[in-house]
């Protein structure tokens, strides 16, 4: 799996690909179980701290304010100066933060202002880590492998949500929300010092001031031709439905535990928080199969794409209006696990769509499309909290995730394409 050493620069003593991978699925397991930690909390949050539905919008929605400033110049300085440099000064600052909110809500009265701060702080320092984990997957793995490895790294989305759900819940119940953040930012830089210590050298860990300067700058070799680029309706379609997924994503991940918590208030959080992600594994994994499955059989690729797309837009919708219409606890969790479980065909769908498009530079352009969607996950995070107060209904939430949802998913059926925008003349040196 790995490029051999010599072309790496590595010791022969250097760990092997597979160790990193574990490390990296663990890295993002732990992303999640620190980036979950308040819609986890949210209930218990707004009880302690008195907050409201909007307040607690405010607080839940400022995390993505944050997660969309830093995503591009994030990738570019990884391309700098290595992946690995960011990714582990990122997480060593997210994970010091999440071990510290707990203790300083006791030194400021001003709680609703530090903790939006806070989470605004969290959104800055989680924004790197996938754009450094994509320039550090692309140094360090074969071109042919690198599908496998990034989808077996990205599963640790659905762990870290799975761990922080479960064993989150519980120290809940048990010893209160503080619990739950001590639990997630230790865990966290222990994996940091883990990584430091055993998978890099002190010279890797050295940041040279010159490749610094250097990862601060854009060269004009580097700037891609947005203009020329943004004149083509599939790259649209795409970042469209990009915005729509990515948005009614974050929405429901921050809004579903304090859902089931407020109508079902004696069923037991481990069991909402765990069951949906525990089921969007597997389905993450089969539809990246049958995708490439149907494309082997002979199937157009943007038939197959937009087929992808369908399920994970508008099927996973249609289970969220389910969602929100239900009485019956067994009922809410069977279309709460759908609806998050058929969302992971995206995946397959737009996801892959940005390197059929433009693979010259997929990067940016996924980084432009997940930082728009970050900034429509505010508005939407924070207008189903506006939502929840002034109707008193949860189906508005779950009518308005079916909506957006419906808007990219039509963008993309009537101008998505698969065949590459990037290859004349003018896109040649990207």
């Amino acid at each position: 799996m790995c490029l051999p050493l010599s072309q790496l620069g590595y010791h022969q003593h250097r760990p092997t690909c597979r160790v990193w991978m574990v490390m990296l699925l663990l890295g993002t397991c732990l992303l999640y179980c620190a980036r979950v930690t308040v819609p986890i909390c949210a209930v218990a949050l707004s009880a302690h701290f008195g907050w409201d539905k909007k307040q607690s919008g405010v607080v839940l929605s400022s995390f993505f304010w944050g997660y969309c400033l830093t995503q591009i110049i994030g990738g570019h300085i990884s391309d700098q100066i290595g992946g690995e440099k960011v990714l582990l000064l990122s997480a060593s600052a997210w994970g010091f933060l999440t071990v510290i909110t707990p203790l300083l809500t006791h030194i400021s009265s001003a709680h609703l202002v530090f903790m939006t701060c806070s989470r605004f702080l969290m959104g800055l320092l989680q924004g790197v880590y996938f754009p450094s984990l994509a320039s550090l997957l692309s140094q360090r793995v074969r071109e042919s492998e690198r599908a496998f490895t990034y989808s077996t790294v990205g599963t640790g989305s659905q762990f870290g949500t799975l761990v922080i759900g479960g064993a989150g819940s519980l120290l809940l119940d048990w010893y209160g929300w503080e619990s739950v953040f001590y639990f997630s930012g230790l865990l966290t830089l222990l994996w940091v010092y883990c990584t430091c210590k055993y998978l890099l050298t002190e010279k890797e860990l050295t940041i040279p001031m010159e490749y610094l300067t250097r990862g601060l700058s854009m060269s004009k070799q580097s700037k891609v031709p947005w203009k020329q680029l943004f004149t083509k309706a599939p790259i649209w379609a795409v970042i469209i439905a990009q915005l729509s997924t990515s948005s009614t994503f974050f929405t429901l991940l921050s809004w579903l535990p304090t859902f089931f918590k407020e109508t079902f208030p004696e069923s037991k959080g481990w069991v909402f928080n765990v069951v949906p992600w525990l089921v969007a594994i597997p389905t993450s994994l089969f539809s990246g199969f049958l995708s490439d499955h149907l494309i082997n059989q002979g199937y157009k690729t943007i038939t197959v794409r937009k087929f992808m797309q369908v399920i994970g837009s508008g099927v996973s919708s249609v289970f969220a209006l389910c969602l929100g219409q239900t009485s019956s606890f067994c009922k809410a969790i069977v279309f709460a696990s759908a609806s998050v479980g058929l969302q992971t065909f995206n995946h397959s769908g737009i996801s892959v769509n940005v390197q059929d498009l433009a693979p010259s530079c997929a990067g940016l352009l996924f980084g432009v499309g997940n930082t728009g969607g970050a900034l429509l996950g505010v508005i939407c995070v924070y207008l189903a909290g506006y939502l929840i107060e002034t109707t008193g209904s949860w189906t508005s939430v779950f009518n308005l995730v079916a909506a957006v949802n419906s808007i990219g998913l039509c963008a993309f059926l009537v101008f998505g394409e698969a065949q590459r925008v990037d290859t004349d003349s003018a896109y040649i040196d990207l």
